[in-house]
């Protein structure tokens, strides 16, 4: 039988909710903390499978979440496509040679590069139950591509935007090649036992509504309608970040099953201008969770409340922070248990 999440994302309104948070694996927890400390650094955890594999399971093995989100990192398909990463402490990802100022076929794909991230997934699954969904992941095209040309994340995004203006072929051509790899990657991923998959467009929020088409609604529809031919039971959650009031054309025109929602957009009107019956992921703000004032148990029954309508796996608009208390986590966890739909 399925679990309760997956049942969720495949449409079914049932009276108790899912919950995952994003970046649930992670630095809040204390067992990871002492595993990356005798482990070493983030890539280093990643591409120890055994390792990536404990990590998964510890949010599940401390909370019982209803998913498990694969412990990895969304720069995995430049790496895999062959540029080189790194994570730097206290600055983040950097990939080289940046795009910008090298040619995409100038880089020697490393294909290699995905398989531990596989064997990640197929530990996962064999150590889980039926009752937790096992969740893969991937950068979408779009915020991908604005670490590959740039080499780092940035705030506005401005090199990417400027190149994809500037010269729309090249860019074009970097897309392509992120969705044929990321389809092969996500594949991988759903053949060694991931149930549903999740695309992260955190930078999509950075584009004007012609750019938004084709950079982000484009290629994330190619994506998910190349999945659906070989996986057509297996849901498709697309979160993109901070797009506004371009979510309902997101959900519309990209074929995923089920959109998430970040914490600036109003539940309220993301109730009503969704696709009837589409699930719906989110939104509680991560820094209220991390803050746990009194509001907090308040803001999460508002949340259940307004989605009571339609299938709602409740989540963040965004991921945990590292600074956020076990006990505010327990205290969120206790709340959406108790509700009564």
């Amino acid at each position: 039988m399925p679990g309760l999440l997956l049942d969720t994302l495949r449409g079914a309104n049932t009276p108790a909710r899912p919950i995952w948070l994003m970046r649930q694996a992670g630095r809040y927890l204390p067992e990871y903390r002492a595993l990356r400390t005798e482990k070493g650094g983030f890539l280093e955890l990643v591409y120890d499978s055994e390792a990536a594999t404990e990590i998964t399971l510890q949010p599940v093995r401390r909370f019982g979440f209803d998913g498990a989100i694969l412990f990895s990192d969304i720069l995995i398909v430049p790496y895999a496509m062959g540029q080189n990463l790194e994570f730097l402490v206290g600055e983040g990802p950097r990939l080289s040679p940046r795009l910008v100022d090298h040619a995409l076929d100038g880089l020697e794909a490393v294909p290699e590069r995905l398989a531990p991230i596989y064997a990640t997934v197929a530990g996962v699954k064999a150590a889980l139950g039926p009752e937790t969904t096992l969740l893969g992941f991937a950068g979408s095209p779009w915020t991908v591509a604005t670490y590959m040309v740039a080499g780092e994340g940035s705030r506005d995004q401005h090199v990417t935007r400027l190149m994809a203006y500037r010269d729309p072929a090249v860019f074009q051509a970097i897309i392509d090649a992120i969705v044929a790899v990321t389809v092969d990657y996500l594949a991988g991923q759903i053949r060694a036992g991931a149930e549903v998959v999740q695309l992260f467009d955190s930078w999509a929020g950075s584009l004007a509504p012609a750019e938004f088409e084709r950079w982000v609604i484009a290629p994330n529809a190619r994506i998910v309608a190349a999945l659906k031919v070989q996986f057509p039971d297996c849901p498709v959650i697309g979160f993109p970040k901070g797009v506004g009031e371009k979510l309902p054309a997101y959900a519309r025109e990209t074929g995923v099953d089920a959109v998430g929602i970040d914490e600036t957009i109003d539940p309220l009107w993301a109730a009503g201008a969704l696709p009837e019956g589409m699930p719906v992921q989110g939104n509680l703000d991560p820094l209220l969770l991390e803050a746990g004032s009194p509001g907090l148990e308040e803001q999460a029954r508002r949340l259940l409340d307004i989605f009571a309508g339609r299938p709602h796996v409740f989540n963040l608009g965004h991921g945990i922070g590292q600074h956020t208390p076990i006990a505010h986590v327990e205290r969120l966890l206790a709340t959406v248990r108790g509700w009564q739909g």
